[in-house]
């Protein structure tokens, strides 16, 4: 949630504290207001704790697992590749970045979040950043030469062919 959004919605509670202070209903408040009378119901009682206090922002409830500078340092490791952190070939998965992130900061993260700070930060997991080390281009080139012209499959014939699979001279 952005901070104008957080904004909104405390404002939103004091004007609801206001209402409570009057005696209002907490079904007229709801209306009012237009929410459901449900969180009228959590605002009150948290009114009547702690005053218009109690109905302030308490801030994000979704705390990143990973501040700023973590971020930096686990980009600072992801731009070493996985061969450095002892993996065989140069593609990281999420379950890669999970095991790093265990390693090196000591937190556990669900590959679901780990996905959703890799795309936030401009990152995916879905394709290596480089080519891989092992990667010949002399070899690959007389592949493409010699061996592909062999095994690359024939293109359709230009003629007409049969509707029929079981009779094709039926056409």
């Amino acid at each position: 949630m952005t901070a104008q959004r957080r904004v909104f919605r405390e404002r939103v509670r004091l004007q609801a504290a206001e209402l409570f202070a009057t005696g209002s209903n907490n079904a007229v408040i709801a209306r009012e207001l237009r929410v459901g009378v449900r969180s009228v119901q959590r605002w009150r009682k948290a009114w009547s704790k702690a005053g218009p206090q109690g109905l302030s922002s308490k801030g994000s409830p979704g705390r990143p697992k990973l501040s700023p500078r973590l971020w930096a340092m686990l980009e600072a490791e992801l731009e070493k590749g996985p061969v450095a952190h002892g993996w065989p070939d140069q593609t990281w998965t999420l379950s890669r970045i999970q095991t790093v992130i265990g390693r090196r900061f000591h937190k556990s993260m669900s590959l679901a979040a780990i996905c959703q700070v890799l795309h936030r930060h401009g990152w995916s997991h879905q394709t290596p950043a480089r080519r891989a080390v092992e990667r010949q281009e002399s070899v690959i080139a007389g592949w493409v030469r010699e061996t592909w012209p062999r095994v690359e499959v024939p293109r359709r014939r230009s003629t007409p062919g049969s509707s029929s699979k079981t009779r094709p001279a039926s056409r």
